[in-house]
């Protein structure tokens, strides 16, 4: 009898003649989860077993942010043995009302799972004379999950977690990461979807803080356990807003300025092999993301952009950052380099040709290099 960690997945089983690649990645990055922690994993059919820990509650909490884990459960581990499992049950202590629930993957086992399941709650309620059986809505549900490697797992509680698909270094994107709070859970939904990213991110000091920027390398360390990002990029966009605001009409400021963004990740996709840009726009929200606005950006764009958070309302996205802890983080009152020289009435409707018109009056190509010339670079890793 041993005290085990059962993680079950279920999209996974969905994928046909590839479900052993994603089983094998799910694997991995549980792996790579864990690697801080003393413990052994092992593979089982359609579950995965954690044993030999030391700190159960600090492991489980790690695998929560594993996409591909649909739930966790505390189990106890026992031979596919009736009197072993019978003598298990016998010592639980229940004082409520209760069912017993059994799978039988194991199709060797002698009993049938209803049959089981009435053995079992007969010497429950044999042992606990405060016990009551209700089979609709128990207030405690005793599993009983007989596995073909010839072990049963007996636990009661199942922690769900964010279901999804395994990161895999084969998708991976950029993430365009502001201060706000609507990015992060971009980039926290686009991972559920198995999509790795790293982080861009522009500043416009001495315009911006040097805590707002400190305010998004935080945000960018909460979100590393869900989107498995290494490095961080930090880009002054500083001399471009200058020369927007100098040479450029003042209500195309933010427009060009999302444009001149979308130019730069396309260089690192270029650069370092991204498939993807990010970023974290809902329709409608501000005036640079309006169906016009957006289309103008796109039209700079030389990989995909996706934006998961395009139909979402503001209180759906606060719900997400709040779950995932990056909500007060977000608020903290440091401007973003969206704010300077934020113009009165930004233009809602722009034109693609308008905007074309407007960066023919700054040397825009120099600007962009000048801009990745001074990029920083931070590895998240050594952080």
């Amino acid at each position: 009898m041993n005290k085990v960690i059962l993680i079950r997945f279920n999209e996974i089983h969905l994928k046909g003649g590839n479900k052993k690649y994603f089983v094998k990645l799910l694997y991995n990055n549980i792996k790579n989860a864990l690697k801080n922690s003393i413990c052994k994993i092992e593979s089982i059919q359609n579950r995965f077993i954690i044993r030999d820990y030391e700190d159960e509650n600090s492991i489980i909490e790690k695998l929560k942010c594993v996409f591909g884990i649909h739930s966790i459960s505390k189990a106890i581990e026992v031979k596919n043995d009736v009197n072993d499992i019978l003598n298990y049950v016998s010592t639980l202590k229940i004082n409520t009302t209760f069912k017993c629930d059994v799978n039988r993957a194991d199709k060797s086992f002698p009993i049938k799972s209803n049959e089981f399941e009435a053995d079992l709650g007969e010497i429950i309620l044999k042992n606990n004379e405060d016990a009551k059986v209700d089979i609709h809505s128990p207030n405690i549900t005793v599993h009983i999950d007989i596995r073909e490697n010839g072990y049963t797992f007996i636990f009661y509680d199942i922690i769900y977690t964010y279901s999804g698909l395994p990161l895999d270094e084969n998708r991976n994107g950029l993430l365009l990461l502001s201060g706000g709070i609507d990015s992060p859970v971009a980039g926290f939904c686009m991972a559920k979807r198995g999509l790795r990213q790293d982080i861009l991110h522009f500043d416009s000091f001495p315009y911006t803080s040097p805590q707002a920027k400190e305010k998004v390398i935080t945000l960018a360390k909460k979100i590393k356990p869900y989107i498995g990002s290494r490095y961080m990029y930090i880009c002054s966009m500083t001399k471009l807003q200058e020369e927007f605001h100098v040479n450029c009409k003042t209500e195309y400021a933010i427009n060009l300025l999302r444009r001149s963004m979308i130019r730069i990740a396309n260089e690192l996709c270029d650069r370092y092999k991204y498939k993807t840009i990010i970023t974290g726009e809902s329709l409608g929200q501000v005036a640079s993301q309006t169906i016009e606005s957006l289309t103008t950006t796109n039209a700079v764009a030389k990989y995909p952009v996706l934006r998961p958070l395009i139909s979402f309302n503001k209180d759906e996205i606060i719900k997400i950052a709040k779950e995932i802890d990056t909500y007060d983080t977000s608020i903290l009152p440091y401007e973003d380099c969206c704010t300077v020289f934020l113009p009165r009435n930004p233009i809602i409707k722009p034109r693609i040709k308008d905007a074309e018109n407007e960066e023919e009056k700054i040397d825009l190509k120099n600007l962009i290099n000048l801009v990745l010339n001074n990029m920083e670079i931070i590895d998240l890793d050594k952080e």
